[in-house]
């Protein structure tokens, strides 16, 4: 595997676990997700890089295969260019259920990967 793309994976994979971070101080609820700023912006913070991760990987091997990857470089450029539509509701689902399987997915990756 490219150094560029590995590298850009444990850029994805720090993002996941700051965002695991940041949740694992409270119960994990939308309600308060919903409530607490400083929580969302962490969150779609680590959002945009994934996102751009995603990007720059694609960028350097268009055939690199990360499900759903046109709606996660999608999302970011929501957060980024469209900040005043975004949902919170549509965040904490892609928190709770696609981040998970993303997390697993880049460490497969990671785990897989040889220089």
């Amino acid at each position: 595997m490219d150094e560029k793309i590995l590298k850009s994976l444990y850029d994805i994979k720090l993002a996941i676990d700051e965002i695991d971070l940041f949740l694992s101080n409270e119960e994990k609820t939308f309600s308060n997700y919903s409530k607490n700023i400083l929580l969302k912006r962490g969150i779609e913070r680590n959002l945009e890089i994934i996102g751009e991760a995603v990007n720059r990987i694609l960028k350097e091997n268009p055939e690199f295969s990360i499900l759903n990857a046109k709606k996660i470089i999608g999302l970011r450029n929501q957060i980024i260019h469209a900040y005043d539509n975004i949902s919170d509701e549509n965040i904490w689902s892609i928190v709770i259920k696609h981040i998970p399987n993303l997390k697993n997915e880049i460490e497969s990756k990671i785990n897989n990967s040889t220089l």
